[in-house]
């Protein structure tokens, strides 16, 4: 059974950073896509970055140069490193592989920024 367990979410100031984390189990993922999206209160859930299976990797316009997402093929985890947050980074962030036409997701990590 394929779980996504995500974890580092906080409550930080503005100007800070966050690392979350996302270890997916049940299987080897090395193949698949991860990502990471988010959800704050009141708003649909989007596409904050992603790490393709050949380590391609993609952002969404409104983090491009402050969050990096990296992966670990070995541990089965991927990782979204946040700098310089701003309080509309608030949220609770999912991460996502997408495997063929199945989509997994995690329970989400609250993130909070503090103007």
């Amino acid at each position: 059974q394929v779980q996504l367990v995500e974890s580092g979410g906080d409550l930080v100031q503005a100007g800070g950073s966050l690392r979350l984390s996302c270890a997916a189990s049940g299987r080897t993922f090395s193949s698949d896509n991860m990502g990471w999206y988010r959800q704050a209160p009141g708003k649909e859930r989007e596409f904050v970055a992603a790490s393709s299976w050949n380590s391609g990797t993609f952002y969404a316009d409104s983090v491009k140069g402050r969050f990096t997402i990296s992966r670990d093929y070995a541990k089965n985890t991927v990782y979204l490193q946040m700098n310089s947050l701003k309080p509309e980074d608030t949220a609770i962030y999912y991460c996502k592989v997408q495997s063929g036409m199945l989509d997994y997701w995690g329970q989400g990590t609250q993130v909070t920024v503090s103007s």
